[in-house]
């Protein structure tokens, strides 16, 4: 296990960075049929615009534009920034899309252009950074990921989410989830090496192909 300044030195160093441009730049050669597809259906099922772009907070707290595949009806930005199982703002390819996770792909972009990392924390929305406590904050040290071990094991989230009311998810995700989401976040940044991010990978695609176990 490495220790937390060794997990912080691989963080900020130029390995770590090299592996996700290279890892951000193959994955998009080999997927542009994938995400071609992916458009077309998109488009077909709602319309224009097939990217959805949303502020997130990153590296040091500072705010970037994170790119996703639409999943939800055209012009249904407000609400929560979240989602439970049965939302009607989400369309049919969409809920494909979110059980897959190929709606994040087009966030290989936002590695190549160096504000996120292909393994680190997921960037939040600004609302849910502002009631970090100030070690929380702790997971802005690095730059955000495609995946966390929080990723992997709040793969159902939206299940949980799904039957509760708007007041109440809200608080669920506050009071409940995001805190532990942030501890998982906060022990990836002092284990982080190549093996545990390569790991977290592979960790990542069988939760997507394996089904939840609850």
């Amino acid at each position: 296990m490495s220790s937390p300044s060794a997990g912080k030195a691989y963080c900020d160093g130029p390995l770590k960075r090299s592996v996700d441009i290279v890892g951000a730049f193959v994955g998009l050669l080999l997927l542009l049929p994938l995400f071609l597809l992916v458009a077309t259906l998109v488009a077909a099922g709602s319309g224009w615009p097939v990217l959805f772009v949303q502020e997130r907070v990153g590296r040091h707290g500072r705010r970037f534009r994170l790119v996703k595949f639409r999943t939800m009806q055209r012009h249904s930005e407000t609400g929560l920034p979240i989602t439970g199982s049965g939302d009607p703002r989400v369309t049919t390819i969409g809920r494909l899309l979110r059980a897959t996770k190929l709606d994040e792909l087009p966030q290989l972009v936002n590695v190549i252009r160096g504000e996120m990392s292909l393994v680190g924390p997921r960037p939040e929305v600004p609302q849910y950074v502002r009631i970090y406590s100030a070690d929380q904050r702790r997971v802005l040290d690095t730059r955000p990921g495609l995946t966390d071990p929080a990723t992997v094991f709040f793969r159902d989230e939206e299940s949980l989410l799904g039957n509760l009311e708007d007041v109440n998810k809200d608080r669920y995700y506050r009071d409940e989830i995001l805190p532990r989401k942030l501890a998982m976040n906060l022990e990836y940044l002092d284990r982080a090496s190549l093996g545990y991010d390569l790991a977290l990978l592979l960790r990542t695609l069988w939760a997507i192909l394996a089904p939840f176990p609850r």
